[in-house]
């Protein structure tokens, strides 16, 4: 049975691919690594399947894709691969150590002890838990969650977050290729839907750490498409008849 699995898109990420499977796979659960690589050019899918081939064969997986697809794409192309390969826990995570790997563990415990059918690692759950980000960047990402939170109706306090658990089943009732958004407004979309859906959402308090090698791929762009797509998101739902979580 494969149990838990944890989709990492990268885009040049060199610097960091190496150091952050090799911290999944040393923690003190099994957990199984899919990356999603959109044709990085400075060779991060080499370093991928130089590990696959030497230390982590059975565990590590990757998936290549010709050029920056996006980030919901990659995560979607990630989702049908676990459903594929029957996967009961399913993790989003980024590669640049931004996430904690630690806290997959808190992650997976919510969703398979504590009845969660989504965990989020929540900056914003208990207060403010940002690392070495600008201030402005804080308040932007801080109030946009707030806003996200208004307009949708949802009682998640970080609406962006991209470190999440699914169980499968909430990813096989989701139907995946309605999601439309690429960027941020893909984590809100996503979270919407599952609430839609009657999933029960939990918050799990994390600390979030900027990353310190490589690029952001943050942008202006990625942002406004997260505000403006609360609204036409908001608007779908009133009309969309979402499917509901199978009762036992």
């Amino acid at each position: 049975m494969n149990e838990r699995l944890v989709i990492i898109p990268t885009y040049n990420e060199k610097e960091n691919i190496e150091a952050i499977i090799t911290a999944v796979m040393n923690l003190p659960l099994e957990f199984h690594v899919l990356i999603i690589d959109d044709g990085s050019p400075d060779g991060t899918a080499a370093i991928v399947k130089g590990l696959m081939a030497e230390q982590y064969k059975d565990r590590l997986f990757i998936v290549e894709r010709q050029g920056k697809q996006g980030l919901g794409t990659a995560y979607i192309c990630g989702f049908k691969w676990a459903i594929e390969h029957k996967y009961d826990y399913i993790f989003e995570m980024d590669a640049d150590f931004s996430h904690n790997p630690n806290d997959l563990l808190k992650l997976y415990d919510a969703c398979a002890n504590q009845g969660a059918d989504v965990a989020i690692g929540s900056r914003y759950v208990s207060g403010v838990n940002v690392v070495n980000w600008p201030m402005g960047r804080v308040l932007m990402s801080y109030f946009a969650s707030k806003y996200v939170r208004f307009v949708l109706g949802v009682n998640i306090h970080d609406t962006t977050a991209g470190f999440k658990c699914y169980r499968r089943q909430v990813l096989e009732t989701i139907e995946l290729d309605k999601i439309r958004f690429k960027g941020y407004a893909f984590q809100i979309e996503m979270k919407f839907t599952a609430y839609k859906c009657g999933f029960k959402i939990q918050e799990v308090p994390i600390v979030f750490v900027n990353r310190v090698l490589g690029t952001s791929k943050m942008s202006g762009g990625i942002f406004s498409e997260a505000l403006l797509g609360v609204i036409r998101l908001k608007i779908s739902s009133w009309t969309r008849k979402y499917p509901q979580k199978p009762t036992a």
